[in-house]
């Protein structure tokens, strides 16, 4: 018999910022694919946590994409 997972469940991580970029197909807010959003609710916790596990680097993938701010000329 498996041992339970003694983990609490894994909460979506959705900001309520949905918008796909174009380039990468990652929502800006969670960083998800469309496909990932799309199955998130029939996931089971260990699949929940492979996608978040994702996550982290996507979002700095993201960012370096970005172009730099620059600083008013004075």
């Amino acid at each position: 018999m498996a041992a339970m997972d003694s983990r609490p469940p894994v909460a979506s991580p959705c900001t309520k910022v949905c918008r796909i970029d174009p380039r990468s197909g990652w929502c800006e807010g969670c960083t998800r694919s469309l496909d990932e959003i799309a199955a998130w609710s029939s996931l089971d916790d260990a699949a929940r946590r492979a996608v978040i596990a994702l996550l982290p680097a996507r979002r700095e993938a993201l960012l370096s994409q970005r172009p730099q701010q620059r600083l008013p000329q004075a």
